[in-house]
């Protein structure tokens, strides 16, 4: 049986926008992994970005001004 325990999260709408970009342009399958979970857990990240937001809309615009705010914020 499964057992699936969502998890609400919040995070700022700029890092949620670069980290959808980023799902949509980056090749899972490149992307280092030490288990097949990881790989599955980042595709169900983009899938619940693209169902429950508005980011899949986000325009270049948006998503360079986003990439800058996020970019401020690091502190490193």
């Amino acid at each position: 049986m499964n057992n699936v325990q969502p998890v609400s999260l919040e995070l700022d709408r700029a890092d949620v926008v670069v980290l959808f970009d980023w799902l949509m342009s980056v090749e899972l399958d490149d992307v280092p992994i030490s288990h097949p979970a990881e790989k599955q857990a980042l595709a169900d990240l983009l899938l619940g970005i693209e169902m429950s937001t508005d980011v899949p809309e986000a325009t270049q615009a948006e998503i360079n001004q986003a990439r800058e705010q996020v970019a401020r914020n690091m502190g490193w």
